[in-house]
């Protein structure tokens, strides 16, 4: 399979955990852990120490529910709009220095494999219920690609799963390798996908993604299933509405990447009568603010807040 970079993204390692957890769960992870109440750092420490919001790029659905959640919160905290790659990076030294921080963050996402996170409690459901990760395609695909079309309607799997890969590329594992590790593991699961569906001869797909940890993933692992159905996929990594007009007006085939019914609500309000969607591949994506497990806050309205 062959990358095509078109209008990339700078890393974000979105957009989520291995028990697909709501608000204020606890998603264990190796590092930064609590080992006694002496760790803990109290409210009045947070407020003294703690004055941004780490978030990532301005134009996440993430970072619109963050807006609004400083004003329905009166947070007292600037949002700072970086990229992923630097909210995971941020995350990671202010543990190491057992300082406060808080992220935007969402579910699933390898950071909870890694680090003792939780997310806070949002009474005032700012961050909604919560996302599912869809598959879209281009009108017509069905007639053009039906193996394609099958396959990729039946691919469905688990935030497990998911973080499975991203923690594996996160390790240094190729992306393409990680993707085959996975495929190797989970032959039942990979089975069902393709029940039923005839081998194809050299036919090429264009599947296109946002260069989120979640969709790199999930991309790699139905291209490397097409690849063994005798597709020629190639992967176009494009902003997010780059990637919603792409398969708008048929320049690329179809995306395991569309977040709905939160993240993406405005490319899908703006593009549905233009494209397919075949419904979710991934189910249980959470969005909200996240901090590590040592911090004695649990919900967004102990933050500091404005007089």
């Amino acid at each position: 399979m062959n990358w095509k970079h078109i209008g990339t993204t700078s890393g974000l390692a979105l957009v989520v955990t291995l028990a697909a957890c709501g608000n204020g769960d606890d998603n264990g992870g190796s590092t930064g852990s609590v080992e006694d109440e002496a760790d803990m750092m109290s409210q009045e420490d947070i407020a003294e120490n703690l004055s941004v919001i780490t978030g990532i790029e301005p134009g996440a659905g993430v970072m619109d529910a963050t807006r609004e959640a400083i004003d329905v919160y009166n947070i007292d905290l600037e949002l700072d709009e970086l990229s992923s790659a630097f909210m995971t990076q941020e995350l990671a030294t202010r543990i190491e220095n057992h300082e406060p921080v808080v992220v935007t963050g969402w579910s699933p996402h390898w950071k909870f494999e890694s680090f003792d996170l939780k997310y806070l409690d949002d009474p005032e459901n700012v961050y909604g219920d919560g996302d599912n990760i869809h598959t879209i395609a281009r009108l017509g695909l069905e007639d053009d690609m039906p193996e394609a079309y099958q396959i990729m309607d039946n691919f469905f799997w688990t935030p497990e799963d998911m973080e499975t890969v991203m923690l594996d590329i996160e390790e240094g594992t190729d992306e393409q390798e990680a993707a085959r590790n996975w495929i190797n593991d989970n032959q039942d699961t990979v089975d069902e996908w393709t029940a039923g569906v005839e081998e194809v001869d050299g036919q090429q797909i264009d599947l296109a993604l946002v260069n989120w940890d979640t969709e790199v993933a999930s991309t790699n692992v139905i291209a490397a299933v097409l690849e063994d159905m005798g597709f020629e996929p190639e992967l176009f990594e494009v902003e997010a509405p780059y990637m919603w007009q792409s398969l708008a007006d048929g320049s690329t085939d179809a995306s395991v990447a569309a977040w709905l019914p939160l993240t993406h609500v405005n490319f899908m309000d703006q593009f549905e009568d233009d494209l397919e969607d075949l419904g979710p591949n991934l189910e249980g994506a959470v969005i909200g603010l996240v901090v590590p497990e040592y911090m004695d806050i649990d919900s967004i309205d102990q933050l500091p807040t404005a007089e």
